[in-house]
């Protein structure tokens, strides 16, 4: 983890399971971000009190209140992330804010369906699109013409259950809603890849591997990965991401997820 060096990153549903395990990591970096903006949903709720208690021995933590589906908020913490960062840029957005339902094809919902694709897909657009100009900022402020997220990139939090061809777990949860909001996100992450790459911004999907979290072990099924594990196993994979891998769909070891 030692190569992953950005002077300011961002990750969305930051108060439990994956996303709080990558701030935890990533203030342990021997280089850690100066600005790391923590972003959940109730910074002052139950869930958020670990966040709390780490941004209060953290100064460069920063807790900032966004959802994902409402698109004020969404501005409002763009606002309030550029106001931290003055001149600087963003160099690194983790889109981790995800939600599963445990469903099923033939009892499936357009009310679930909706709010599942509106938290996992258009979220991560909407996210993306809002803090596009402070990740423009720290491409052009870098001194590297190549692709890395040292510079500046999206990542964004897909897994393996939104792979077409594996169709992974399918006995153990069929979470119709999650495979296609996730198989959605990464064609986005695809066309972001393109629309991005004249700006100087790597994108890319990851998977995390079947993580002991809450949603993890929403079928009832003891995940075969720990947290810490995962994170990072991620942390090194996003030290060597470059122009190779802009676009891709990668796991947590670093392998290919196949689409």
């Amino acid at each position: 983890m030692a190569g992953l060096c950005v002077h300011s990153a961002l990750v969305t549903g930051a108060n439990r399971g994956i996303g709080l395990g990558i701030v935890k990591q990533l203030l342990q970096l021997p280089n850690p971000p100066k600005w790391l903006f923590a972003a959940c949903r109730d910074p002052k709720g139950e869930r958020a009190q670990e966040l709390q208690h780490l941004a209060s021995k953290h100064p460069s933590l920063v807790i900032v209140p966004l959802e994902v589906t409402d698109p004020a908020s969404i501005q409002a913490a763009a606002a309030r992330v550029r106001e931290h960062l003055k001149d600087s840029g963003l160099n690194l957005l983790i889109n981790n804010a995800g939600i599963a339902k445990l469903s099923y094809l033939d009892t499936e919902t357009l009310a679930d369906m909706s709010q599942v694709y509106a938290t996992n897909t258009i979220g991560p657009l909407l996210v993306s699109q809002a803090f596009l100009p402070l990740l423009k900022k720290a491409a052009q402020g870098s001194p590297s013409s190549e692709l890395s997220c040292s510079k500046a990139a999206i990542i964004n939090m897909s897994s393996y259950g939104g792979s077409i061809k594996e169709v992974h777990l399918w006995d153990l949860g069929q979470s119709v809603s999650y495979r296609c909001s996730k198989a959605a996100l990464n064609m986005l992450t695809k066309c972001q890849s393109l629309g991005y790459r004249q700006h100087g911004i790597l994108c890319a999907a990851l998977h995390p591997g079947w993580v002991q979290t809450d949603m993890g072990n929403v079928a009832g099924h003891k995940p075969p990965l720990t947290l810490d594990v995962s994170v990072q196993g991620m942390l090194n994979v996003l030290c060597s991401l470059s122009e190779k891998d802009n676009g891709t769909f990668l796991d947590w070891e670093g392998k290919v997820v196949p689409w």
